[in-house]
C-alpha cells in the first residue's frame, strides 16, 4: 500500500503535527524512490499534497541530503521547475554478514547503488566468535573510512536462532556459537555509533532483498531457500518477514525428513540440511574437503574458497563426472521433498532458491519443477512459481543494507541535517 499524505486537524498539538510533517517528508522522500525525479508542481499533484507544503519539505529533505536539484523541466505551460531526485550519494546503509567460510560488507547508497563491498574467506567456524567479530569489525570500518560517507545504519546477518530486539545468536550450530551477543561487540568495536546496529537471521535478509530482485511488488509472498553448510529460509507473506512468536520462524533446515540420515550440526539426525546442505556435494567431490575446514584462506583472497568449490564442482558435473552427478540427483531428490512441504504449508506466489543451490540450476532446475508437483496437493503446484536467485552470496548484505534504507524511507527525520558537524567517530 502505497503512502497517503496526511494533513494536522486545526488546533492539533505540535506534537501531532510534528508526527503528520515526518509522515508526509516520508510521502515524498519514498515518492521519488518509486518513481523517479520529479518536479515540485508533479510531486505535489500526484502525492495530493498543496504546492507549498511540498516545497517546505523539500527544502527539508535537501537540507537532510537526501534529495538534490537536477535539471530544469521542460514545460509547454506555466513555469519550468526544476527536477527533484534522490540525492544521498553520501547517505548510506551497510549490510554485514557473517557465515561459514567467509565474511562480507557491502555498502550502499540512498539510490540503492554500491558504494563499496568487501569479502575475505574465513574460516569462522574454527575460530571463536570474538576473534570473528574482531575481524568483522575491521573490515566494517576499513569499508566506510574514507569515503566521506554518513551511515545511518549497520544491519548484521548470522545463520541461525537471532533474536533482533536483544541483538544475541542463541544458536548457531554450523558456527559453533551460543548466546553471543553481536550488537554488543560490534557498537563497542565501532566506538558506539550514533546510528543503529541490528542483528537478524541470514536467510531473512537475503529473502527480504529477493523481494525486489525477483520483481514482485511490495506485498508478494516469497520463500527463499538458502543453501550453505545449513540451510535456511526467509518467508515473507503480504511484503512481511513471517518471524514467528520469539523470532525464530523459518529454521526448516532442522525439519526432520530422513530418520537414517548423517548427522546434522544440531547433534540431531533426519535434518533437511543434513541431505542437502552444502557439505553433502563436498564429501561427494574429489579433493573436496567440508566446507568449514580449509586452511589456506586467505585475508587478501576477494574470492571466498566457497564459490571456488563450487565453480570446480560445476566443472566436474558438466564434465560428466558420474559421482559428482550422482550426490546433485541426490540433493535434487531431498530438496524436492523438503520443498513440497513448504509449498503446501505456504503457498508462496515464489519459491527462490539461493546460495549454492542457485548454483545447481543447470541440473535441478527442470526436475525440481517437474517433481514438485507430485509433493504437492494443489492443483499445478498451486500456482507457485520457481525461480534461482541471481545475487549468488550477497543476499544477505543486500537485504541487510536495504531494510537500513528502508528505515529512512520510513522516517526520514533519522537522517540529521547535513550542516550538522559530525564527529569523527560519528564517520564509521
Amino acid at each position: 500500500m502505497k503512502n497517503r499524505p496526511t494533513r494536522p486537524r486545526t488546533g492539533g498539538s505540535t506534537a501531532d503535527q510534528a508526527t503528520v510533517r515526518r509522515h508526509n517528508l516520508s510521502v515524498v522522500l519514498s515518492h521519488l524512490r518509486d518513481h523517479g525525479p520529479r518536479s515540485r508542481a508533479r510531486l505535489a499533484e500526484e502525492t495530493g499534497l498543496n504546492k507549498a507544503t511540498v516545497s517546505s519539505l523539500v527544502a527539508e529533505l535537501v537540507d537532510r541530503g537526501l534529495v538534490g536539484e537536477g535539471e530544469t523541466e521542460r514545460a509547454t505551460v506555466g513555469r519550468p521547475g526544476q527536477i527533484i531526485r534522490l540525492d544521498g550519494e553520501h547517505v548510506v546503509a551497510v549490510g554485514a554478514e557473517v557465515n561459514i567460510g567467509y565474511l562480507s560488507v557491502l555498502v550502499l547508497n540512498l539510490r540503492g547503488q554500491v558504494v563499496a563491498r568487501q569479502r575475505i574467506a574465513l574460516d569462522t567456524a574454527a575460530m571463536e566468535p570474538a576473534l570473528v567479530l574482531a575481524r568483522l569489525g575491521r573490515l566494517l570500518v576499513s569499508a566506510l573510512v574514507g569515503v566521506g560517507v554518513r551511515p545511518v545504519g549497520v544491519a548484521i546477518a548470522v545463520p541461525g536462532l537471532v533474536e533482533a530486539d536483544t541483538g544475541v545468536v542463541r544458536a548457531a550450530p554450523n558456527l559453533g556459537w551460543t548466546d553471543v551477543p553481536v550488537v554488543a561487540e560490534i557498537s563497542r568495536l565501532l566506538g558506539e555509533p550514533p546510528y543503529p546496529v541490528l542483528l537478524d537471521n541470514e536467510a531473512n535478509l537475503a529473502a527480504l532483498a529477493e523481494v525486489e530482485a525477483q520483481g514482485l511488488d511490495r506485498g508478494g509472498d516469497l520463500i527463499l531457500l538458502t543453501g550453505a553448510a545449513g540451510v535456511g529460509s526467509g518467508v515473507v507473506v503480504g511484503g512481511r518477514l513471517l518471524r514467528g512468536a520469539h523470532g525464530f520462524a523459518g529454521e526448516v533446515g532442522h525439519m526432520r525428513v530422513r530418520a537414517d540420515g548423517p548427522l546434522c550440526g544440531c547433534g540431531r539426525r533426519g535434518c533437511w540440511e543434513a541431505a542437502v546442505g552444502l557439505n553433502a556435494l563436498l564429501a561427494a567431490a574429489p579433493e573436496q574437503d567440508p566446507v568449514h575446514g580449509s586452511g589456506d584462506q586467505s585475508e587478501d583472497d576477494p574470492l571466498p574458497d566457497l564459490e571456488r568449490r563450487l565453480a570446480g564442482i560445476g566443472d566436474l558435473a558438466a564434465a560428466g563426472d558420474a559421482r559428482v552427478l550422482a550426490a546433485i540427483a541426490d540433493i535434487d531428490r531431498w530438496l524436492t521433498i523438503g520443498a513440497g512441504i513448504l509449498v503446501n504449508a505456504f503457498n508462496p506466489h515464489l519459491l527462490v532458491l539461493g546460495g549454492y543451490f542457485a548454483a545447481l540450476r543447470p541440473w535441478i532446475a527442470g526436475s525440481l519443477r517437474e517433481e514438485l508437483r507430485g509433493h504437492v496437493f494443489a492443483r499445478d503446484v498451486g500456482g507457485t512459481r520457481v525461480a534461482f536467485s541471481p545475487l549468488g552470496f550477497s543476499g544477505s548484505v543486500r537485504g541487510g543494507a536495504s531494510q537500513i534504507l528502508d528505515r529512512v524511507f520510513r522516517d526520514p527525520v533519522l537522517v540529521e541535517p547535513v550542516d550538522k558537524p559530525l564527529a569523527q567517530e560519528e564517520i564509521v
